[in-house]
C-alpha cells in the first residue's frame, strides 16, 4: 500500500533538497556541442544557447512528465537497483532476516501480478471494517490515531523532528494535512484550469469508491463529501509561500494548551493511541488549522467522516492493490495532474517501492556496486574546496558587519558533512518481510516506519541518520543539524566525472556543493545558528540589508512567465534561487582559485575554461516538461523551472557577462541598478 510516513509540513521544509541530476556527457571533456543552439546568442538566452538543439530534438518519454539530465542518471541508477533486486528475488533460499531475503521477498511480491489481481481490494477489508464500526466522535478520534500509526495520512500530519530551539532533542510535531491535491491553492483558485482539475478529482474519487464496490450514485455523493471536507480543510490551511516561514511554525504546547486549542479532540487519547506519553509536549505548527479542524469534527456528520476515512485508506493503498486501482490512481495523479501518458513498467514501480520502504537495506548493496572509496575521497576534496571558497566570500562581504561576519564564519566552520552513504545503517530486524502478499509487506513496512518515527520523540537526535537513500540523485542541507549531505546516487559519472574537464566539474558538482552550503545562508537557513537552533545571530542593520538583497531575487523570479497568466512565485522559490546564485558564485571563484599557479587550460571546441564552467551548469539543467508538470512545479515546488535556474542567476553575474562578452542591454545582463548580489 502506498502508506506514507506522516511528516509535518514545516519539518519537511528543513531538508532543502536541490533536485539536481547528471548530464549525459559525451567525449572526455564533459560538455556536448551537439546539444547547443549557437544560432541563439549566449547573451540573449543562455539556456537556449546551451541546450537548444537538445530541446528541439528531445521528446518526453510517454511514462514521464519531465525529461532531462536528472532522469538520465536516475534511470541509470534504477537499472543497477533492478539488477540487485532481480537477483535477490530469484534467491528464495536466502537466509531469513538477511538484507537479501528482505529486499528479495519485497520485490518478488510486488512483481507478482497474479497474486495481486487475485487479492483485489481484500487487503483493505480489516481497515474498512474498523471504519464501518465508528459510531461517534470518540470512535472517530480513535480511528484517526490508528490510521496515523499505520501511516495513512488522515486529517492532519504528526511525526517526530528536532525541536527548532533545542535541536539536539526530538519532539512531536503536529501540522496541517488531510488534502489529496498538492496544496491549498488547488482548492481555492477560481481560474478555469483549477476548476476543471477539481472536477476531474471528484470524478477520480467516485471511480475509486466504485472500485471498492459502491454503486455509481452512492460513489458520486461520497466523492462530493470528500471534496467538501477537503475544501474546508484547505480554506484553513497555509499556502506554499506561508509554509516556508519556519518562525511562524513554532508553537510549543502542553496538555492544557492543546485542550484549549481543540476542545473536541483529545490529544491525551491520541497520544495514547500512538503509544506515546499522554502528557506529551509538542510543537503545534499550524494552530489555526487545528482550531478549524476541531470545529469540523463536530459540524460534519460522523457518517461523512467515515466516507473521508475510506477515501484516505484507498488513496493511500492504491498502488499496492490490483491493476484497476493502480490504473485509476495513475489516470488522475499521473495523467491529469502531471501530464504523463503511460504508466511505468511494473519492474520500475517495484524498484521505486523497494527503495522507498527498504531504502537503506537496498542501498547497502547499491553502494558496494556503484560507489568507490576513491569517489568519496575526491568528493571530500571538492567539498573542502567549496567550503574554503565560501569562507573567502563571507570574509570579503562588504555589506556585512564584523559582528555578523564572525557569527557566520562560526556557523560555516561547524558544518557537518555526509558523503555517499550512512556510517550506521537502519536496523530492519524488527520488520518482517515475507512472500505472502505485497500489500501485507507494505502494511508491515509502513507500520515499521511509523514505529521508528514515533519512537524518536523525547530522545536525543541521532545525527548519523540520513534523509535520503544512497541511490538518490539529489543532495540536501539540513538546517536543524547544520549539515550538507550528498548521496552516492549523484556522485558518479557522468555528473561527478573525474575524466571530465575541471571547469565542467566545478560548474556541475561544484555548483551543487556550493548550492547546499548556501542553503545554510539562504532566506530561511540564515535563521538557524551553528548548533541548528532557530536563533537570531544577525545585527538588525545586517538583517535588513540581507532581506533587501534577498528581495531582489524574489522580484526577479516573480517576473518569469511560465505560461500566459502564470508566473513563478518569487517568495516560493527564493531559498532555492538564492542557493543557486550563491552556489554558482562560490563554485566559480573556487574554480578560478584552482587555476592559480598552473598553466591556463586551453580552449576546447572553441570555448574558454570560464565559458565551459557556465556550460557545465546550463547543460546539467537541460529539461523538458509537460504543460501540466510545469504548472504543477510552478504552483507547488520551491525549485524554479530549469530555464529560470540557468538564466536567472547568470544574468546577475558579471563573471558570466565577461566570459561571453555580454554587455548592458543584453537580456542576459541585468542593469546595474537591478542586479542582485548576496554571497
Amino acid at each position: 500500500m502506498r502508506f506514507m510516513n506522516i511528516r509535518v509540513a514545516g519539518a519537511a521544509l528543513l531538508a532543502c533538497a536541490l533536485g539536481l541530476a547528471a548530464l549525459a556527457q559525451n567525449g572526455g571533456h564533459g560538455f556536448d556541442t551537439s546539444r547547443m543552439d549557437t544560432s541563439t546568442s549566449a547573451c540573449k538566452d543562455f539556456y537556449q544557447f546551451a541546450n537548444g538543439n537538445w530541446l528541439k530534438a528531445t521528446e518526453i518519454p510517454a511514462a514521464f512528465s519531465t525529461w532531462g539530465s536528472f532522469n538520465v542518471l536516475a534511470e541509470n541508477n534504477r537499472k543497477t537497483l533492478h539488477e540487485i533486486l532481480d537477483e535477490a528475488s530469484k534467491n528464495a533460499a536466502a537466509k531469513a532476516g538477511t538484507t537479501e531475503q528482505k529486499i528479495g521477498d519485497f520485490y518478488a511480491t510486488c512483481t507478482d501480478e497474479q497474486k495481486r489481481e487475485a487479492e483485489g481490494a481484500k487487503p483493505l477489508a480489516p481497515y474498512l471494517a474498523r471504519i464501518d464500526k465508528i459510531k461517534d466522535l470518540k470512535g472517530l478520534e480513535s480511528e484517526i490515531a490508528y490510521a496515523h500509526r499505520e501511516g495513512i495520512p488522515a486529517l492532519f500530519g504528526f511525526g517526530s523532528g528536532p525541536d527548532f530551539k533545542n535541536s539536539s532533542m526530538e519532539i512531536g510535531n503536529a501540522g496541517q494535512g488531510g488534502l489529496s491535491l498538492p496544496n491549498r491553492d488547488y482548492y481555492t483558485k477560481t481560474d478555469e484550469h483549477s476548476a476543471k482539475l477539481r472536477e476531474a478529482f471528484v470524478q477520480h474519487v467516485a471511480s475509486m469508491f466504485q472500485l471498492l464496490g459502491d454503486d455509481p450514485d452512492r460513489a458520486a455523493k461520497e466523492a462530493q463529501t470528500v471534496m467538501s471536507i477537503e475544501t474546508r480543510l484547505a480554506q484553513n490551511s497555509r499556502g506554499p509561500v506561508e509554509l516556508r516561514d519556519v518562525e511562524k511554525q513554532y508553537h510549543i504546547m502542553g496538555a492544557a494548551d492543546l485542550d484549549k486549542l481543540t476542545p473536541h479532540f483529545s490529544w491525551e487519547d491520541y497520544f495514547a493511541g500512538l503509544g506515546l506519553p499522554k502528557t506529551l509536549q509538542i510543537n503545534m505548527a499550524h494552530p489555526e488549522f487545528f482550531q478549524a479542524a476541531d470545529k469540523l469534527l463536530v459540524e460534519v456528520p460522523v457518517e461523512d467522516w467515515k466516507t473521508y476515512l475510506r477515501w484516505n485508506l484507498v488513496n493511500a493503498a492504491a498502488d499496492a492493490l490490483s491493476s484497476k486501482f493502480e490504473t485509476e490512481n495513475f489516470n488522475f495523479y499521473g495523467k491529469t495532474l502531471s501530464g504523463r501518458k503511460e504508466q511505468f513498467p511494473l519492474w520500475r514501480r517495484c524498484v521505486s517501492a523497494t527503495d522507498s520502504n527498504l531504502g537503506e537495506a537496498l542501498g547497502q548493496e547499491y553502494v558496494r556496486r556503484a560507489f568507490t572509496p576513491e569517489a568519496k575521497a575526491r568528493m571530500q576534496t571538492m567539498v573542502n574546496n567549496l567550503l574554503a571558497a565560501f569562507h573567502d566570500r563571507l570574509a570579503a562581504a562588504d555589506w556585512m558587519s564584523d559582528e555578523t561576519r564572525r557569527a557566520a564564519l562560526v556557523k560555516l566552520a561547524a558544518f557537518g558533512q555526509k558523503i555517499g552513504y550512512p556510517e550506521k545503517w537502519i536496523d530492519y530486524s524488527r520488520l518482517s518481510v515475507a512472500r505472502d502478499s505485497y500489500a501485507a509487506n507494505i502494511i508491515r513496512a509502513s507500520e515499521f516506519q511509523q514505529w521508528r518515527d514515533f519512537n524518536k520523540i523525547g530522545k536525543p537526535v541521532d545525527k548519523t541518520e540520513w534523509g535520503m537513500t544512497p541511490p538518490t540523485v539529489n543532495a540536501y542541507n539540513n538546517w536543524l543539524r547544520n549539515e550538507i549531505v550528498f548521496p552516492a546516487g549523484i556522485l558518479q559519472p557522468p555528473f561527478f566525472n573525474p575524466a571530465a574537464d575541471d571547469a565542467i566539474n566545478y560548474g556541475s558538482i561544484g555548483a551543487v556543493i556550493g548550492h547546499e552550503i548556501t542553503h545554510g545562508f539562504d532566506d530561511e537557513g540564515a535563521k538557524f545558528d551553528p548548533a541548528g537552533n532557530l536563533k537570531d545571530w544577525w545585527t538588525p542593520a545586517d538583517l535588513k540589508n540581507f532581506e533587501s538583497r534577498s528581495d531582489c531575487i524574489v522580484k526577479q523570479f516573480d517576473a518569469f512567465q511560465v505560461e500566459p497568466g502564470l508566473n513563478m512565485t518569487g517568495k516560493l522559490v527564493a531559498g532555492e534561487s538564492i542557493a543557486d546564485f550563491g552556489g554558482l558564485t562560490v563554485a566559480y571563484h573556487a574554480f578560478e582559485k584552482s587555476l592559480e599557479g598552473k598553466p591556463r587550460p586551453a580552449s576546447i571546441d572553441g570555448f574558454t575554461p570560464e565559458q565551459r564552467f557556465f556550460l557545465g551548469w546550463a547543460q546539467v539543467w537541460a529539461e523538458k516538461y509537460t504543460p501540466e508538470a510545469a504548472r504543477l512545479q510552478a504552483q507547488s515546488d520551491p525549485h524554479p523551472l530549469s530555464r529560470f535556474r540557468v538564466n536567472g542567476p547568470l544574468s546577475n553575474m558579471p563573471e558570466f557577462a565577461e566570459a561571453f562578452q555580454c554587455k548592458v542591454g543584453d537580456a542576459m545582463v541585468r542593469p546595474p541598478e537591478q542586479r542582485c548580489q548576496i554571497w
